[in-house]
């Protein structure tokens, strides 16, 4: 269920050239999804089923669990993200371009993520009680993807384990879990807070470029002097 963004978009463009009535009943349950999803919902696949007003069994054919639909849900919300390119070779800007990019979509489609999420907390739930039997796991992992992209430029830069870390703490102010913080517990509007979300992004790649070349500078042999 962890599906690269390259992988989805080109799954997503796969379906959008299908035609007849098999693209149309899958289209029917997204939209169905969706709508259930952006009113607060985590729907099963018999769910939206019901309110797609299709056979149970058809509907398993296109989405055989739960984790399945959500995700095709989540990838629809995501949209463009999942395409996103930089021409640019400076890290920091790329940075600020995907959040440019992400943070009214992620807004827009706030609900559904938020709702995604839901199922990923409650399927860990069950799993540490014992009870999530054979029901596959929802993941999630485009933003390790698209943070990665965004930082490329530095991968010839940084070592692999300091790239990799820079990658994991941009991933914790990148997604839904920015409007959890910075809407639902301080209050701040979209334009703040994208300026805190930039702001943080820009702050984490310049220490990780400014600490990188200070461990160089102290492992660089000194030079002898007489």
């Amino acid at each position: 269920m962890n599906v690269s963004r390259q992988q989805a978009a080109v799954s997503e463009d796969a379906g959008s050239a299908a035609r007849g009535p098999r693209a149309r009943t899958r289209r029917l349950m997204l939209e169905t999804a969706t709508r259930l999803m952006q009113a607060g919902a985590t729907p099963s696949v018999s769910e939206v089923a019901e309110a797609a007003e299709v056979s149970r069994a058809t509907a398993y054919r296109y989405f055989p669990s739960q984790a399945a639909l959500v995700q095709a849900v989540v990838n629809e919300g995501l949209g463009p993200i999942l395409t996103w390119k930089s021409a640019s070779t400076d890290p920091e800007r790329r940075v600020v371009e995907l959040f440019d990019t992400a943070m009214p979509r992620i807004e827009a489609f706030e609900a559904t993520f938020k709702a995604a999420l839901k199922l990923s907390l409650d399927q860990w739930a069950r799993r540490q009680a014992g009870t999530l039997g054979g029901e596959p796991a929802f993941t999630r992992g485009h933003r390790v993807d698209l943070l990665k992209d965004a930082i490329a430029p530095l991968k010839d830069r940084l070592p692999p384990r300091e790239f990799k870390r820079l990658a994991q703490a941009l991933s914790l102010i990148f997604g839904v879990e920015v409007l959890i913080v910075l809407k639902d517990i301080w209050g701040l509007d979209s334009r703040k807070r994208m300026s805190v979300a930039q702001w943080a992004a820009g702050a984490l790649v310049r220490a990780a470029v400014v600490e990188s070349m200070a461990n160089e500078d102290r492992s660089a042999p000194a030079i002898a002097t007489k």
